[in-house]
């Protein structure tokens, strides 16, 4: 680590010295003096950089793990490191989120319905228009196995979970399939489904539509196949 990186480091009046800390650690980090995957001063030198006390900088820096801003490895080789960006691990951050909302409050599967028809029916289009080979094989590859399940499968959230992602995906839109990811691996919607073997089998056909209408390149189609869809989940539907 060069000396730039902590040159600007001074200690400012603010409420608390945990805040001075874990402020100027935030602004280095965004503004890019610490790099995706720099590795941030031992505990000690931030301690003396600051002029604060360990305690006081591991405060600050457990806050900057529980924004996301870094992540801690422990052992002779490990730190505090600055996190590395992805679809995936925004994905994961954005699942911790909106898992600890739901489960602070209970979310009604019409408000979860809802915010998946703005995520999911525009997600469809966008894949009409943009998938790949790639992206049709894995939506195909998740139906397979959707095909050959019983109603009573505990894989059957993981597989919605893994058609709705690849569509995501599939619409070119990183972030728009961050979002998906994280909605249904959060809430995980099928499991608030009245999973009977007509509901099932109505489910996967639906599935198969969808999949057809983006493969074509159908965007107006896929879009409404993914529309009827979610009315039909939402119908089927138990009390969250």
């Amino acid at each position: 680590m060069t000396s730039s990186s902590t040159n600007s480091f001074k200690a400012r009046q603010v409420t608390r010295p945990r805040d001075q800390v874990e402020e100027q650690l935030r602004e280095a980090i965004l503004d890019g003096r610490f790099k995706q995957g720099a590795k941030l001063p031992p505990e000690t030198e931030l301690a003396q950089l600051f002029g604060v006390s360990r305690p006081t900088v591991r405060e600050a820096l457990g806050a900057l793990v529980s924004s996301g801003l870094i992540r801690k490895i422990p052992g002779v080789a490990g730190g505090s490191f600055v996190n590395t960006v992805t679809p995936h691990s925004l994905s994961q951050m954005l699942t911790e989120s909106m898992d600890t909302i739901v489960r602070i409050g209970a979310l009604d599967i019409a408000e979860i319905t809802e915010v998946r028809r703005l995520l999911e029916i525009p997600a469809a289009e966008w894949a009409a228009r943009n998938r790949t080979d790639e992206d049709i094989a894995k939506i195909r590859n998740v139906i397979d196995l959707q095909k050959n399940i019983t109603i009573d499968d505990p894989e059957i959230p993981e597989y919605d979970l893994r058609f709705h992602t690849a569509i995501g995906y599939a619409s070119g839109n990183r972030l728009l399939a961050a979002f998906i990811s994280s909605v249904h691996d959060a809430t995980h919607p099928a499991q608030y489904l009245d999973v009977t073997p007509e509901v099932a089998k109505k489910t996967v056909r639906q599935h198969i539509a969808i999949e057809a209408a983006i493969e074509a390149g159908d965007a107006e189609k896929a879009g409404a196949a993914m529309r009827e869809h979610l009315d039909f989940v939402l119908q089927y539907s138990l009390p969250c």
